[in-house]
């Protein structure tokens, strides 16, 4: 994700993960009759070792071929050499890699386009690729254009485009500003339209010839998805009420997907990606609208953050319905006849079919409506629900998955959106409470769990409440975040990526980091066991019997981020100068049983020794580790928290495979099928530099030549670019 201000409107009393470690410890100490702060045991031996080994049937991730066409499954050990850190302005692989760029910010997906300026003035981005690429999957495209998963030479790219770096996007770092000023509606308007064009999704075909991937321009399957784009909108909250707009009147529509930040891909050869800022696009409500207001409609307000003023964009200051949208004010007779609504239509998960290019994408609301950083699926297997993991990417909230109603048939393994319809708009949505025990519990959202049922209450501040219900399930979903709040979710600090070991089932989620400053033991919040977090961390569970559509399981601590020269204390896992990383954000575990953790770092005493970065690791299973207390303290205040962490950094063989460019996020990962091409995005380049500059004095990032190891060019403007790693005598990557 982008670097913005972190929304946090959480006023819960949710018991903070910090207090469920300490209690966890204290039972334990109870049970084995010692007080000792140091190590004291094997995870294993205190009630998780049915998490040990495998213990899994699954043998692939979803879409993810039983057959393992050779691969290397399950290596025992990483064949590179770790990269250093590195402050220079472009991409570091390590010996015997190359990295090519191959789809960059403005590039064209049909022919006869002028070619990309890049100096503010391109306006066709529904033509080219967008800004700020970011969650990506590539589909195997076999000869009779249909998804094949073990096809790795030909395939269909589908990448986010999350957001806009504005010191690039336009001529003038003030242009939209001017325009605004001496009111030059068309100027204002090509502008915004630039700014919508921007967003969204891209689907691009890209081929491997005479081993090098490109661009296959012209292809049927190439297309942009933007903030303008009609979707259809799907599940229980299609046509409810509250999702009717002047342009939806049935609320069966919406137009356009925005700031999607991670994503996920089905068994059945179809996209998801996941809106996660949504709520920052809208305008604020003056104080008389908002006291207009029913309770009920202000706390979905408040919860989620809706017309947060730091990235409002004013498109709703050009005519035409597509850009009035934007203001959620109440300035007709009724809903129909305005936008008051359309806030509500966001926050979902969109449903994208690469294969079927005239078919409009779906709004999945099954899934429920927050911060959706992605939607991973678990591996499926017939005759058992799909289940799919999604975290709320702001401080203090909650982890969810999604379990259908109907069980998989692999008869539908190539049935697009049909297949969607069918598996995601009826399930069950649950959120995740971890218990102080290291079990943990699935909870429903769902309007007939009895804990639900009449009036509940959001604290606004202080001293205001406001009291609401849930009327039905839409209206549960629509606010998930109240109704987590209700059941008492456990607050997460960021719950971002996740990804799930397809060789034995374990769930692996990236805590990006919570407040880089000292917070007092009883107000530590989040899965975080510092009161300095910077750094952020990574947990994991097992489902109960390995069964993703359980709902009770076992968690523990992968690894600590930190630097290597922090204290023991603080560098709980061991990391060295090879493997030193803060802000873990991206995640992928590729079928082989690899694990990779993207940083995106833009704050921390490690961002000053290094360019953000990817790293790799052989992950163990939940269980593997030991008990420990974590001191974090500065000068005027210590805290000593109780917590569990996994095996060291030197035992999963973590290394730093990459590192990017200046300014960058490392983000959206993607392999295929023979592990023989990864492809990762290269986000924001040059995020931090002069407006004057167009941020050229911190990036030139790419090179014109195509290469993604070289330096730009000085008068390059930045660029976000999806880029292709390749072993260089053809071999499997990074073993």
């Amino acid at each position: 994700m982008g670097h913005h201000p972190v929304e946090d409107s959480n006023n819960s009393n949710n018991r903070p993960f910090e207090e469920i470690i300490n209690a966890r410890l204290s039972r334990r100490r109870m049970l084995t009759g010692t007080a000792s702060a140091a190590t004291v045991s094997v995870l294993g031996a205190f009630g998780l070792a049915a998490c040990g080994g495998s213990g899994s049937s699954n043998s692939g991730s979803a879409g993810t071929p039983a057959d393992t066409g050779g691969l290397t499954v399950a290596p025992d050990k990483l064949g590179f050499r770790a990269v250093p850190t590195s402050l220079e302005d472009r991409v570091i692989v390590p010996e015997g890699y190359r990295a090519d760029v191959l789809y960059a910010k403005g590039d064209p997906l049909i022919s006869g386009l002028a070619p990309f300026r890049n100096d503010g003035t391109d306006v066709d981005y529904d033509n080219r690729s967008g800004d700020e690429h970011d969650g990506m999957h590539f589909f195997g495209l076999n000869s009779n254009g249909q998804y094949d998963a073990t096809v790795s030479d030909r395939g269909i790219l589908v990448l986010n485009h999350e957001n806009l770096e504005d010191t690039t996007l336009h001529e003038t770092t003030t242009a939209k500003q001017d325009a605004i000023d001496a009111s030059e509606a068309a100027t204002l308007k090509k502008i915004v339209d630039r700014e919508m064009g921007g967003h969204g999704v891209s689907c691009v075909e890209v081929r491997k010839t005479d081993g090098k991937w490109s661009v296959v321009l012209d292809s049927p399957y190439n297309r942009r998805l933007t903030i303008f784009t009609e979707m259809d909108m799907k599940g229980p909250v299609a046509g409810a009420d509250f999702v009717r707009t002047r342009l939806s009147p049935d609320g069966s529509k919406r137009f356009g997907t925005m700031n999607n930040c991670a994503n996920g891909y089905t068994p059945w050869g179809t996209y998801l990606a996941a809106e996660e800022n949504w709520y920052a696009y809208f305008a604020t409500l003056e104080t008389a609208e908002l006291d207009a207001l029913s309770d009920k409609e202000k706390a979905w307000v408040a919860r989620y953050g809706i017309g947060a003023a730091w990235a409002y964009r004013q498109w709703d200051l050009v005519s035409g319905d597509q850009y009035a949208r934007f203001d959620i004010s109440a300035m007709g007779a009724s809903a129909t006849d305005d936008f008051r609504n359309e806030a509500n239509a966001h926050g979902y998960i969109t449903e994208v079919d690469p294969f079927r290019p005239a078919q409009k994408p779906r709004v999945r609301t099954a899934f429920g409506r927050f911060s959706h950083e992605g939607a991973w699926v678990a591996p499926v297997k017939a005759g058992q629900p799909v289940v799919i993991y999604s975290g709320d990417d702001s401080r203090r909230e909650y982890m969810y998955k999604y379990v259908s109603a109907v069980a998989w048939d692999p008869a539908d393994a190539n049935a697009g959106l049909v297949a969607g319809d069918k598996y995601l708009d009826e399930g069950t949505l649950y959120v995740a409470v971890f218990n102080e025990d290291g079990s943990g519990s699935w909870k429903a959202l769902s309007i007939d769990n009895p804990e639900l049922a009449g009036t509940q209450t959001y604290q606004l501040d202080d001293t205001t409440s406001l009291d609401f219900d849930f009327q039905n399930q839409a209206e549960v979903l629509a606010s998930a975040r109240l109704a987590a709040d209700v059941l008492g979710a456990t607050p997460m600090d960021r719950p971002e990526w996740a990804a799930v070991n397809p060789l034995n089932g374990d769930v692996y989620l990236t805590l990006t980091n919570g407040n880089a400053s000292n917070r007092p033991a009883d107000q530590l919040d989040g899965a975080n066991p510092r009161a300095i977090n910077a750094n952020g961390h990574i947990i994991r569970w097992k489902e109960d019997n390995a069964n993703h559509a359980a709902t009770a399981f076992e968690w523990d601590i992968f690894l600590f981020g930190a630097s290597a020269d922090a204290s023991t204390d603080f560098n709980v896992s061991g990391l060295t100068a090879d493997n030193e990383f803060s802000s873990p954000d991206g995640l992928f575990i590729d079928p082989r049983g690899v694990l990779w953790i993207q940083t995106d770092d833009g704050s921390s005493g490690i961002r000053s020794t290094t360019n953000n970065q990817m790293l790799v690791a052989i992950p163990g299973t939940v269980g593997d580790g030991e008990s420990v207390t974590v001191t974090t303290s500065d000068s005027s205040d210590q805290a000593s928290t109780p917590t569990f962490v996994g095996q060291s950094a030197e035992a999963v063989q973590l290394k730093r495979f990459l590192v990017g460019p200046r300014g960058c996020e490392i983000t959206g990962i993607t392999m295929t099928a023979d592990a023989r091409s990864l492809f990762i995005n290269i986000q924001h380049p040059g995020e931090g530099g002069s407006a004057a500059e167009f941020n050229r004095d911190v990036s030139t990032w790419p090179a014109t030549s195509g290469d993604a190891t070289a330096v730009g060019e000085a008068d390059n403007r930045p660029r976000s670019a999806t880029i292709v790693i390749y072993r260089e005598d053809g071999g499997e990557i990074a073993i």
